[in-house]
């Protein structure tokens, strides 16, 4: 390894195959994690929501860029609808409810990369719990286990 190879970062590839779907059941949809930086706090999110999934209410402590790869999906809080081939930047500290529509005819699915904390908020805006890159690699795993999934060993760690 030379010296070059020491000091320059390099890029880094997920293939296909690398990191397998799980159910997410805590909010009805399929989803992978691509890449995991907690000390960056980025999670990279690969997922299928189907029609009428509804998000509960959060918070975003961070940034987060998303790419609408098919179906629609929007949020309660605003009047547009996010459908296949559209980019969405959601500044820290937006606060949204995101939902699928019913007559969606096509699994919705979206690739997100998420800085920070989420909090989820109660109807009175309290924190109910909080998720983040360290809390959905967790959860993943956990996903994976209890269905009988292998542990990827393709996630960006």
């Amino acid at each position: 390894m030379s010296l070059l190879d020491q000091v320059i970062p390099s890029a880094r590839h997920v293939g296909v195959d690398d990191v397998p779907f799980v159910d997410n059941t805590a909010v009805g949809a399929r989803m992978r994690l691509l890449q995991v930086n907690a000390d960056d706090g980025l999670y990279v999110l690969h997922g299928f929501m189907p029609a009428g999934l509804t998000v509960q209410t959060h918070r975003h402590q961070g940034p987060v860029l998303a790419f609408t790869l098919s179906g629609a999906w929007g949020y309660r809080e605003n009047d547009f609808m996010n459908r296949g081939r559209s980019y969405l930047y959601e500044p820290a500290g937006s606060i949204h409810t995101l939902f699928v529509p019913e007559d969606n005819t096509e699994p919705t699915e979206l690739v997100s990369a998420i800085y920070g904390d989420v909090e989820y908020l109660d109807p009175d805006g309290n924190v109910e719990y909080i998720s983040n890159a360290q809390s959905n690699l967790e959860m993943y795993y956990r996903y994976c286990e209890e269905q009988g999934v292998p542990r990827p060993n393709g996630i960006l760690l």
